[in-house]
C-alpha cells in the first residue's frame, strides 16, 4: 500500500489529483488523507481525516509514503523505516504563503530514503521502482531539531 499525506491545515490537490490519477496504473492500491482540499479522489481509498491511531497502523503497514514536505510526515518515515516520496507545496500556486517547502527538499533529498518529485512525471517514475527506506544518519531529534532551524532561519530570510 501507498499512503499519501497532506496534512490537515492547507489544500494539496495538485499532489492529491497527480496520485488519483496514477493511482490505476500502481502496482500498489493506494489510501490518501486528503485534508482540506476540494478535489475528490475516483480511483483510490480515501479520507479527509485519519485519527492518529490508524494513521500510525497504516505508516507501519505501508511500503511507500507519499507525502507534502511536512517534517513530522519525514519523522514518521524515518521512525517505521519507510521511504518517503516528497512534493514540495509551491507559494507560486497558492499552495502555501511562502517556499520554505522548497528548502525544505532542498536540504533531504541527498539522504538515503528520502526522494523528491517535483512534478507527475517524476512522482511516476519514484512510484514504479522500488524504493530504499528513510534511515536517519545520527540521532533522528538532532536532524530534526537542526532542519527546523534550518528552515526557521530560511523563512526569515525571505521575509527580510
Amino acid at each position: 500500500m501507498i499512503v499519501v499525506t497532506v496534512g490537515t491545515q492547507l489544500p494539496f490537490d495538485r499532489l492529491i489529483r497527480m496520485i488519483d490519477e496514477l493511482a490505476p496504473s500502481l502496482e500498489h492500491d493506494v489510501f490518501a488523507q486528503t485534508g482540506v482540499g476540494t478535489y475528490v479522489p475516483k480511483n483510490m481509498e480515501w479520507s479527509s481525516t485519519v485519527e492518529a491511531s490508524d494513521f500510525d497502523s497504516r505508516l507501519k503497514a505501508c511500503s511507500v509514503i507519499v507525502s507534502h514536505a511536512g517534517i513530522g510526515t519525514v519523522l514518521k518515515a524515518y521512525k517505521y523505516a519507510k521511504p518517503i516520496v516528497l512534493m514540495p507545496r509551491l507559494s507560486s500556486l497558492g499552495e502555501h504563503r511562502n517556499d520554505h517547502q522548497l528548502a525544505t527538499v532542498s536540504q533531504l533529498r541527498r539522504r538515503e530514503g528520502i526522494y523528491v518529485a517535483e512534478n507527475k512525471q517524476e512522482l511516476e517514475s519514484l512510484l514504479n521502482r522500488k524504493l530504499d527506506p528513510a534511515k536517519p544518519s545520527d540521532d533522528v531529534a538532532a536532524s530534526a531539531e537542526r532542519l527546523r532551524g534550518y528552515v526557521r532561519n530560511s523563512i526569515l530570510e525571505m521575509l527580510a
